[in-house]
């Protein structure tokens, strides 16, 4: 058993210094990533998801031309929404389609029954 406390207490140790370390970098990281959205323009909108403006100064006629491309590319299939299954400890949600999520594989690794998350009803 001493050899289980031992290791807790190099992981409690190692915690601690990752925690030093990280705040020490904080202010460092920030200023780096300030400093390349100022050089490139980037402003807090363009960090949004759907938001990206791509390269400034495109021309009329390169939007023009994507846009008559996307014209003749087949329509995308319609997919079918599948009732949720399986409900997470944070309101997560899957299907039961496919391969388990993060989530839940975390949670059977920890020694939970996947039937445990099972939406009943």
């Amino acid at each position: 058993m001493s050899n289980l406390i031992d290791i807790q207490g190099q992981i409690e140790k190692l915690q601690k210094q990752a925690a030093e370390i990280k705040s020490r970098e904080f202010d460092k990281t920030v200023q780096e990533i300030q400093a390349k959205m100022k050089a490139f323009g980037i402003s807090l909108k363009d960090l949004q998801p759907g938001k990206a403006r791509g390269a400034k100064g495109k021309s009329k006629a390169v939007a023009g031309a994507k846009s008559a491309a996307a014209k003749g590319a087949k329509k995308p299939r319609s997919v079918a929404v599948v009732a949720a299954k399986f409900k997470g400890p944070n309101g997560e949600s899957w299907s039961g389609r496919g391969l388990a999520p993060r989530w839940l594989a975390a949670l059977i690794a920890q020694g939970r029954s996947k039937e445990e998350f099972a939406i009943k009803g």
